[in-house]
């Protein structure tokens, strides 16, 4: 029987967004497998990490494209930006808790490129008048990370309700972000 890796890369996302901690015996088990398949496949839990690093730029990168970022406002932007990624933000806070990804030379420049476009959001936005300008869009953008990796563990806990991840993210985000009139 032929392993397909796509089903053995989202079978272990799905897993690892619910424990982190998993074992490479019980990312077997949920992706049908044995071990031993497994390890033929991704030998070792640094290449699957990778290999799911790799997923989630794509799927991040899809999302990206979706919300038709240079459309409209920024504030609406950001608003099909969260819902375009909402289905990954488990996959995403996974990945933003594993350190190894973000340390030293070895930096996947698919991070950066998804850095900037989020950037060029916030950027647009304060230009436009829309956003403050006292926070940098480097900062708006880890905000924006911090926000959707908590929504997707409240959501994953029962803390929070799943038709409330965008409107919360949106909000608060955004309520901080708004340029407000000096007095």
């Amino acid at each position: 029987m032929a392993v397909d890796p796509d089903h053995v890369l989202r079978a272990a996302a799905a897993l690892l967004t619910r424990k982190s901690t998993a074992t490479m015996d019980e990312v077997a088990k949920a992706a049908g497998i044995s071990r031993a398949t497994l390890h033929r496949h991704f030998a070792g839990r640094d290449v699957l990490v990778r290999a799911l690093e790799s997923l989630g730029i794509a799927e991040c990168e899809a999302a990206l494209d979706a919300a038709r970022l240079d459309e409209g406002t920024a504030s609406d932007a950001v608003r099909r930006l969260v819902g375009a990624i909402e289905p990954v933000a488990g996959l995403l806070a996974f990945l933003y808790s594993e350190n190894q990804l973000f340390e030293g030379a070895e930096l996947n420049a698919g991070w950066t490129l998804i850095d900037d476009r989020i950037s060029a959001l916030f950027r647009r936005g304060q230009l436009g008048g829309e956003f403050r300008i006292d926070l940098t869009p480097a900062w708006l953008t880890e905000a924006l990370y911090g926000l959707l990796a908590s929504g997707a563990w409240m959501v994953h806990s029962g803390k929070g309700a799943p038709k409330d991840f965008q409107h919360m993210i949106v909000e608060l985000l955004l309520g901080g972000a708004l340029r407000r009139e000096e007095s």
